[in-house]
C-alpha cells in the first residue's frame, strides 16, 4: 500500500526525474518516506517521517550507481520505516504480507521489527545463504509470503537490484541509458521513459556488489500524531457502550421501527416503505453487459478500473469482473485515513490472488481525521442525527479521483459494486427530506437534490459553528464530484448480476476473506467510521443501517421477517475494538465521547428494567 520509485545507473539531469517518479509515489501515500542507494563506494538507507517530496528535495542522484525510493501509506508497524535491512538485503515493499506471523515460522526465524516486509527480507537472505539460486528470489519468497509483494530488492551480495511482483503494481522504463522504476506506468511515460513494461517475474539489473548499509534517520525518529492507534482496551470502557433491547413498534412486513423518519404504517401494520418499494434487486442478462463492455476489451493490456475498497461486494465485484467477464482491470483504492488494516489485507488478498494491478490514491490521512475530528466535536455540541453523514464526508473524493486514475492509464470503462439494497433513507430522512421513492440509485444525483440537502446541512452547522471549519471545502468538493461530475463509460455490476449474500459470503471464503472479530456481519467490516455511527443511531433511535438493509432483503423476498429480526439483535451490537480505533484515531476521549452520545435524549421511550 505504498509507491516505489527509482533509477539505476542515472547519468547527468536525473534529479527532476527522480523528484517526478517521488511525487507520484506520495500520491499512494505520504505518511512516510525512504531512500536507499549506492554512493562513494557505499549503500546507504535514509528513512523520514517527512513526506517523500521532501526527502528527496536536496538530492541528487548523479553519482550514484542506483537509488530507489519509498512513500509509504502506514498500514501497521510505525515504528519501522522502510527501506528495511535484514541480514545484508535491503527491501523497499508495496502491499501487504497478510500471513507474516505463519511465515517467520515456516522460515524458523523471528522478527526484530514491527513490519510485515521484513519477513521478506529474512527469506531472500536465507534463501541466498542457503546457495539458493539468485534467479529464484521472488519464488522463493511467493511461496511463502501471501498477499500482495511488490518490491524492490538491493542485495549487495549478488550485486543485483532485483524487482518483482505478484500482482503487476510495478513498472520499469528506459531513460538515456537508465532504468527507471515505479509503482505505475504513468509516472515513467511522464518522464519520457520508453520501453514502459510491467514487472511480474523477477527482474534483475546490475549494482555494485559488496558492502554493508550505513542506516540514517533523517528529520526526526518520530511523528508527532500517530496513525496507527496502539488498540488498549479496557473493561471499563466496553462496559459504557449500552445495548439495550428496544420494543418498538415494527412494520408487520419488514422490521423498520417507528423512529425511521418520515414511516407511517396502515390499518394492518404495514409501513409506506413497503407499499412504495419497487425491486432494486432485479438484473438485466449478464449478457447486456458482455456486449457493452467488448468494444473495450483489450488483448493483453488493462482495459476496466474497478473501485476497490475492499469491502465484500467491491471484492466480489472484482472476482467477476475478473473471472466471468473475463476482462483485466485494475482495482482502484481511494484511502482517506478511515480504511481499516482488515480492509487493506482484504485488498492485499484479494489483488494477490487475482494477479491485479491495485492503484492507490491516498489522502494526507492526519490531514483527513483531522477534519473528521472537528467535525464530530462540533456534533457532540449539538447533537443532530441528520449530521451524523458529515462524519463521512471526506469519503467522496473517491468519484474525483477515479476520474484521475481514468486519466493517467488511458482507461475508460469502469464498473464499480454498488449494492443495490444499501439504500438507507433515514441518514437524509432525520435532515429533514422525505425519501425519493422512485430514486433508483444508492446515491442521489442532480443539482436540485443537492441543493436541498446542502441547504439543511448549513441550517444544522449555524446550530454548531464548529462546522465551520477547514474541511468545510473538502466536504463540498466532495459531495460535487459525487453528485454532479458527468458519469461516463460508467456502468454497475449488480445491474446485470444479481447480489445473493450467501453466494457474495461463499466466494468470498475462496479467497481466504478475512472477517471481523467483533460482529458476525460482513458488511462494512473495513470501513473504521460504521461501527462509530451506528451506534449514536441505535442509541438514539433504536435501529441502524442493518434494519433498512434486512428490510429491504425482507422486501426483495431474499429474507424472512423474523431471519432478518435474529440477525439485526446480533449486527447492531456495539462492536467495542472498532469504535476503540476510531476515537483513538482521531484523539479523542472514548469515555467522554460515549457518555455524551448516552446522555442524547431518545425518540423513543426507554423500557422498563
Amino acid at each position: 500500500m505504498c509507491g516505489i520509485f527509482g533509477i539505476v545507473n542515472p547519468g547527468h539531469g536525473m534529479r527532476d526525474a527522480l523528484r517526478t517518479l517521488a511525487s507520484h509515489a506520495e500520491q499512494r501515500g505520504c505518511d512516510a518516506s525512504g531512500l536507499a542507494f549506492h554512493r562513494d563506494g557505499g549503500y546507504h538507507v535514509w528513512r523520514s517521517y517527512s513526506p517523500v517530496r521532501q526527502l528527496v528535495r536536496g538530492f541528487d542522484p548523479e553519482g550514484c550507481a542506483v537509488a530507489v525510493g519509498h512513500s509509504r501509506l502506514i498500514t501497521s508497524g510505525e515504528g519501522d520505516n522502510q527501506p528495511i535491512v535484514r541480514n545484508g538485503v535491503c527491501v523497499l515493499h508495496n502491499g501487504i504480507v497478510v500471513n507474516d506471523a505463519e511465515a517467520w515460522v515456516s522460515i524458523g526465524d523471528q522478527p526484530r521489527q514491527r513490519i510485515d516486509t521484513e519477513v521478506i527480507a529474512a527469506i531472500a537472505a536465507k534463501h541466498l545463504r542457503a546457495g539458493g539460486d539468485p534467479a529464484r528470489i521472488d519464488r522463493a519468497v511467493l511461496e511463502i509470503c501471501h498477499g500482495v509483494v511488490a518490491c524492490a530488492m538491493v542485495v549487495p551480495m549478488i550485486g543485483k537490484l532485483v524487482l518483482f511482483s505478484n500482482n503487476g503494481s510495478l513498472y520499469v522504463g528506459n531513460l538515456r541509458g537508465a532504468t527507471c522504476i515505479s509503482s505505475e506506468a504513468y509516472p515513467l511515460r511522464e518522464i519520457g521513459c520508453s520501453d514502459v513494461r510491467q514487472v511480474t517475474d523477477q527482474f534483475a539489473t546490475d549494482i555494485p556488489q559488496g558492502g554493508e548499509f550505513l542506516e540514517r534517520a533523517v528529520g526526526g525518529t518520530s511523528r508527532t500524531r500517530q496513525l496507527v492507534p496502539a488498540l488498549i482496551s479496557t473493561s471499563a470502557e466496553e462496559r459504557m457502550l449500552e445495548y439495550p433491547r428496544h420494543e418498538l413498534r415494527r412494520c408487520t412486513r419488514c422490521i423498520l421501527p417507528s423512529t425511521m423518519p418520515y414511516i407511517v404504517f396502515d390499518s394492518e401494520g404495514i409501513c409506506n416503505y413497503c407499499h412504495h418499494y419497487r425491486l432494486r434487486n432485479v438484473p438485466r442478462p449478464m449478457s447486456e453487459l458482455q456486449e457493452l463492455v467488448a468494444p473495450y476489451r483489450r488483448s493483453r493490456e488493462r482495459d476496466c478500473i474497478v473501485p476497490f475498497s475492499g469491502g465484500r461486494d467491491s471484492c466480489y465485484s472484482l472476482h467477476v469482473i475478473t473471472k466471468e467477464l473475463d476482462l483485466r482491470p485494475i482495482a482502484y483504492t481511494y484511502d482517506w485515513g478511515m480504511v481499516t488494516d482488515l480492509g487493506r489485507r482484504n485488498i492485499s488478498r484479494m489483488c494477490s490472488a487475482l494477479g491485479v494491478e491495485n492503484i492507490i490514491v491516498a489522502a494526507d490521512i492526519a490531514a483527513k481525521r483531522n477534519n473528521i475530528r472537528r467535525n464530530l466535536i462540533a456534533w457532540l455540541k449539538s447533537p443532530d442525527l441528520g449530521m451524523v453523514s458529515i462524519l463521512t464526508a471526506g469519503d467522496k473524493h473517491f468519484f474525483r479521483h477515479v476520474e484521475t486514475v481514468k486519466r493517467q492509464t488511458g482507461i475508460q470503462l469502469n464498473i464499480w459494486g454498488v449494492n443495490p439494497l444499501e439504500v438507507t433513507y433515514f441518514k437524509a430522512g432525520f435532515l429533514g427530506i422525505p425519501p425519493d421513492f422512485a430514486e433508483r440509485r444508492v446515491y442521489a444525483h442532480g443539482w436540485t437534490k443537492q441543493l436541498r440537502y446542502q441547504s439543511r446541512r448549513i441550517c444544522a452547522m449555524l446550530r454548531s459553528p464548529g462546522y465551520i471549519n477547514s474541511s468545510l471545502w473538502d466536504t463540498l468538493s466532495g459531495e460535487y464530484h459525487r453528485s454532479f461530475t458527468r458519469k461516463e463509460h460508467y456502468y454497475h455490476l449488480f445491474d446485470y448480476a444479481r447480489w445473493d449474500e450467501s453466494e457474495v459470503d461463499r466466494v468470498l471464503a475462496e479467497y481466504d476473506w478475512e472477517k471481523a472479530p467483533d460482529t458476525t456481519t460482513t458488511w462494512r467490516i473495513g470501513d473504521g467510521t460504521a461501527a462509530f455511527y451506528n451506534y449514536i443511531y441505535y442509541t438514539v433511535a433504536g435501529f441502524t443501517e442493518h434494519d433498512t438493509f434486512r428490510s429491504n432483503q425482507v422486501r426483495e423476498g431474499d429474507l424472512k421477517r423474523d431471519q432478518a429480526l435474529k440477525l439485526v439483535r446480533d449486527e447492531n451490537r456495539p462492536r467495542y475494538p472498532n469504535i476503540k480505533w476510531y476515537l483513538d484515531a482521531l484523539q479523542l476521549d472514548f469515555g467522554l465521547v460515549i457518555a455524551a452520545i448516552n446522555r442524547i435524549p431518545r425518540l423513543y421511550a426507554p423500557c422498563a428494567s
